[in-house]
């Protein structure tokens, strides 16, 4: 997270968070069996801070078929630490998708620690649609079955087994697994297991840190392996280690897999593109062939609606665009988790009269309608970036959609419905798993993993102008606007666009926080979120009682300006300094001040560097009458992406420039014709100078 980034705080307060798979810490993969603790582990339960609940025991045990079948049990003991715990806990959820899973839930017991058990009874348990389909009966299998916990309070047990079976699931017979041991301090101990059939021949990739115990049984096909684990290991002082914070290329402790990345990137296109013929099940290359040209089915009333929305298009990058406006705010988001339906796609005629999709359908109808006027489209999966990982689906999180017009690649995300044409989401990411039915026919491997090369359809801009006023009773009230383009504007698009317009006020109260105003909030707009051709506006009035006291002389004030963010000079020696995208942010401001009252202005500052360049200009301007104006304005523009190592001192000194400038005040002098201090002057002595907070 870049602190140049102003609205980042804001964003990170209010944007709702992606759909959790499972409730914290109820996963159906988590929790823990004392042993009799050493003096060790004794004191450093001591010394670590108390957690609302602790995951006293995680048993998991998998067992795997040739078919690619598997069973999963999960055996849960948990201490309630607090009220927090109990709210944390007091309903379990797991998710499914009844089409080729079952979840069973044979114990849930609440042990008192006044004295005596309670079991859940099964009438307690409820089988839902999942919340984001709520609204969406075609995506009625994807459920949550949840176990609601009445009676539970700090220092109570729950204990909980959760059992569920997968049989037929879309790609089998291949199937994968990973696995991470928790490091927080959350999980006391961990017992995990995987039954795996040695037909199948799987891969498993274990953590040097974790050493497994294996075990071998029956001969033939029936022949097994067992591995096993216990977490933390006897005598391992580490074992609370922090893990990597870098998720792209994190690898887990344990991962098994039975499949390549070439053969997953394979299997995906196909089980995405309607009516395809699985490579596998062909016989011949010529009838390889004949389905790789094979131009793709399309129903009359898609190619009727491919040719309606790009009839006033003047080339294939306009005819793109639209049809991408169209899925992307026509086509209503079901925000599923990647994966939640199997990939199995709903018919894009289906798609089109429904209305509504998650994003793997999102990519099905926007790559049948491009189909439709001779363009193509590619899926690609994001949130993991390891050619030499583990094979497997759980470490993606999102989909993104790959366009081309003939000469130029455009990424795309129409899931979120208010990203302009060709702009994703700022979320750093490296590299990206495209998906590609056509590598069947290419012996090279490591084509499916393409360098993830972000670019956006226009200069990167954010221009905020505060009109502000002081009152003769110290009060400050002023009116903020913001005009962006870029990274910023995606966030605020989003944040607006999922909030209910009654809501607009808290979002406006944040955003100020985030650029340093304090104050109450009224009258808040912002443009259309979903007008994605235009700049984003959002505009407010804020007013702070008591900004001054003018009974103190001289008053010295801040330029009314958000601050401008830059990172933070890395701790590590000879460390890159990260910019992000280039952006030009231009800030000015004006403050009428009451008839009478006089100031001085602080002096602008210039830097150039070939990295950013800074400059700011301040000054007090006479009106007509006895009023006189503060003017302000900031401008920085970040023009490289990073700066090297090397150059970490001269950054520090571009850095310490900047945060000089906006350390300057305006010296404000009442109309008792006081003289007026320069802004050059030192400043007064203790208990003389009234240093406002910024508003």
């Amino acid at each position: 997270m870049q602190a140049r980034r102003i609205i980042f705080l804001f964003l990170l307060l209010c944007a709702p968070p992606y759909f959790a798979a499972q409730t914290a810490w109820a996963q159906a993969s988590s929790q823990q069996a004392p042993a009799t603790p050493t003096p060790q582990e004794k004191s450093a339960e001591a010394a670590a801070p108390q957690t609302p609940a602790q995951i006293e025991l995680l048993e998991t045990r998998y067992r795997f078929e040739a078919d690619g079948s598997s069973r999963k049990e999960v055996h849960t003991v948990v201490r309630i630490n607090s009220e927090l715990g109990v709210r944390q806990f007091a309903r379990l959820n797991f998710d499914f998708n009844r089409t080729f899973e079952t979840v069973e839930i044979p114990l849930v017991r609440v042990t008192h620690s006044s004295g005596g058990t309670a079991d859940v009874l099964p009438s307690a348990i409820t089988d839902n649609a999942n919340p984001a389909a709520a609204s969406a009966p075609a995506y009625a299998d994807v459920r949550v079955k949840s176990v609601r916990i009445l009676g539970l309070e700090p220092s109570d047990t729950l204990e909980y087994r959760v059992i569920t079976t997968t049989l037929h699931q879309p790609l089998a017979p291949d199937f994968w697994l990973s696995h991470s041991f928790d490091r927080s301090g959350v999980v006391s101990k961990e017992n995990f297991e995987i039954d795996l059939p040695s037909s199948r021949h799987a891969a498993v990739l274990v953590n040097p840190a974790t050493p497994d115990k294996i075990e071998k049984s029956g001969e033939g096909d029936s022949a097994r392996d067992i591995y096993r684990w216990q977490w933390p290991i006897a005598g391992d002082s580490n074992h609370l280690q922090a893990a990597s914070k870098d998720t792209e290329t994190q690898e887990p402790d344990i991962a098994i897999s039975t499949t390549s990345w070439r053969a997953l990137s394979i299997q995906l296109d196909e089980l995405l593109t309607p009516g395809a013929k699985v490579f596998s099940q062909l016989h011949t290359h010529d009838e390889e062939m004949a389905e790789l040209a094979r131009k793709p089915n399309v129903a009359p009333e898609i190619a009727a609606k491919a040719l309606d929305l790009s009839k006033a298009a003047a080339s294939k990058a306009e005819k793109l665009a639209a049809i991408y406006d169209f899925v992307s705010q026509k086509i209503a988001t079901v925000d599923l988790p990647l994966g939640a339906t199997g990939f199995t796609p709903r018919p894009p005629a289906e798609i089109l009269s429904a209305g509504y999709a998650t994003p793997e359908d999102k990519f099905v109808i926007f790559a049948a309608l491009a189909s439709a006027i001779d363009l193509g489209a590619k899926a690609a999966l994001t949130g993991y970036c390891d050619a030499k990982g583990s094979p497997g689906l759980s470490a993606f999180n999102h989909l993104l959609i790959l366009a081309n017009d003939g000469q130029t690649n455009y990424w795309l995300d129409p899931s979120l419905e208010v990203a302009p044409f060709g702009m994703v989401s700022p979320i750093p990411q490296k590299c990206v798993f495209v998906l590609d039915r056509g590598f069947f026919l290419t012996n090279s491997t490591g084509q499916e993993w393409r360098p993830f090369e972000r670019k956006m359809p226009f200069a990167s801009t954010q221009h905020v102008n505060v009109d502000a006023s002081l009152a003769t009773d110290g009060k400050l009230t002023a009116k903020v606007k913001y005009v962006m383009r870029g990274d910023n504007e995606l966030l605020l698009r989003i944040a607006f666009h999922q909030s209910p317009r009654e809501k607009w006020k808290n979002l406006a109260q944040l955003l100020s926080l985030s650029d340093g105003f304090r104050g109450q909030i009224t009258n808040v707009s912002a443009s259309e979120p979903l007008a994605t051709r235009d700049s984003f506006t959002v505009e407010y009035e804020i007013a702070q009682p008591k900004f001054v006291d003018w009974s103190k002389k001289p008053v010295r004030i801040p330029a009314i300006l958000p601050l401008v963010g830059l990172p933070d000079p890395p701790a590590a020696p000879n460390a890159a300094i990260e910019l992000g995208t280039p952006l030009e942010v231009v800030t000015e401001g004006t403050v009428k001040l009451p008839d009478g009252f006089t100031a001085s202005a602080p002096v602008g500052t210039a830097v150039n560097r070939d990295y950013a360049t800074f400059s700011s200009m301040y000054g007090v301007a006479a009106g007509t009458t006895k009023t006189v104006t503060l003017t302000a304005s900031r401008h920085i523009q970040f023009l490289a992406r990073e700066i090297p190592g090397d150059r970490g001192g001269d950054y520090r000194a571009f850095l310490r420039a900047v945060q000089n400038d906006e350390a300057q005040g305006f010296v404000i002098v009442g109309p008792a014709g006081e003289k007026a201090a320069s802004a050059k002057e030192k400043a007064p002595a203790a208990g003389k100078e009234t240093t406002p907070t910024k508003p």
